[in-house]
């Protein structure tokens, strides 16, 4: 049987005082005195009261609730070794804050046909939290220009506070490293998706190996769809098929990167003695393969706790906090999957 729920009636009875006395007590109004209001907290304590969040919704124009927006192309979902890590740290931040999170339906053959934003106002959220999504959609956009603070993960608007990795030092940092390891024919597998994640990475590729003097021919630089094994083990296949292989590839991400160890295995090769691999994010098993892979560790925790940071900031205090850029740098792990040469 369902416990009933404790009641203003009830703490007024326990306590022989009006209910309107409790409210006030319980709401710190200044015509009661310290000791009742100590007294009536203290019952409703011992008797278990706990208020109505849709009645102190009402009441402050507030319902503790951040809406999350993540859709994930590849239908990983919450198995997605990086958001999921993202995501879980801004929970625990927003918790902590006195916030539950509830994510808002992307599925976009929904039958209510709310849009993201009739969604978040249906849910009263306070603030949203985007990752992961097709910025460009018009229903994201919609969202970004509407009066709910938000914040983004991993995408930059003008007029939005958005917690992005430093994708330019990464690669800058992977590709001189790989550099310093004696390679020069350096191949990139970039992600297909046009993104500014994947814009940032190509462009820091190119940048840096100009920096360091090397010509690549453009047959190295090729696209697969982030955290598809079976596309990244196909055109690992193609580039090791030219005239004049790369001694060194660089793939999307780390789980992109477990096709071009599987492709090399496959030719009777090895990793790093035939063919170098690096890949990008640091997931776990990564750091538990062998050979343990060379890849760029991105701090998940910090990135996700800044995110609902900066989101309570803008719900609390939306006229003075700053509407910025925070830009989140990884962490270089040299692993064992680049070799010397």
């Amino acid at each position: 049987m369902a416990k009933r729920m404790v009641s203003l009636k009830d703490i007024s009875k326990a306590c022989g005082v009006s209910i309107a006395t409790v409210s006030k007590a319980l709401n710190d109004h200044s015509d009661i005195s310290k000791e009742t209001k100590e007294r009536i907290r203290a019952v409703a304590d011992e008797l278990g009261y706990h208020p109505n969040a849709a009645a102190q919704a009402l009441k402050t124009n507030r319902s503790n609730n951040i809406g999350v927006l993540f859709v994930d192309e590849a239908n990983s979902g919450l198995t997605h070794d990086y958001f999921s890590h993202v995501l879980d740290s801004f929970k625990k931040k927003a918790e902590q804050e006195g916030f539950d999170i509830t994510f808002i339906n992307a599925d976009k053959t929904r039958t209510n046909n709310m849009s993201y934003l009739s969604h978040a106002i249906y849910r009263g959220f306070d603030g949203v939290v985007i990752a992961c999504v097709e910025f460009a959609d018009s229903e994201v956009t919609e969202l970004i220009n509407s009066n709910i603070p938000v914040v983004t993960i991993d995408h930059s608007f003008y007029n939005r506070i958005s917690i992005v990795s430093d994708n330019i030092k990464g690669i800058r940092d992977l590709v001189t490293y790989i550099y310093e390891q004696g390679h020069r024919k350096i191949a990139y597998i970039h992600g297909s998706e046009d993104t500014a994640v994947t814009q940032s990475r190509l462009s820091s590729f190119y940048k840096t190996l100009q920096e360091l003097d090397v010509n690549i021919p453009d047959e190295y630089v090729v696209s697969a769809p982030y955290r598809n094994i079976e596309k990244s083990l196909e055109v690992t296949n193609k580039l090791l098929d030219l005239p004049d292989p790369p001694t060194c590839i660089l793939y999307p991400d780390d789980f992109a990167a477990f096709g071009g160890y599987n492709a090399i295995r496959m030719r009777g090769m090895t990793v790093p003695n035939d063919v170098s691999v690096a890949g990008y994010d640091g997931i776990e098993i990564a750091r538990r393969i062998s050979p343990v892979m060379t890849t760029i560790v991105q701090d998940t925790d910090k990135i996700g706790r800044t995110a609902a940071t900066k989101l309570i900031d803008l719900i609390n205090n939306p006229k003075g906090t700053l509407i910025e850029q925070i830009v989140i740098e990884g962490t270089l792990q040299p692993g064992e999957s680049v070799g010397k040469i």
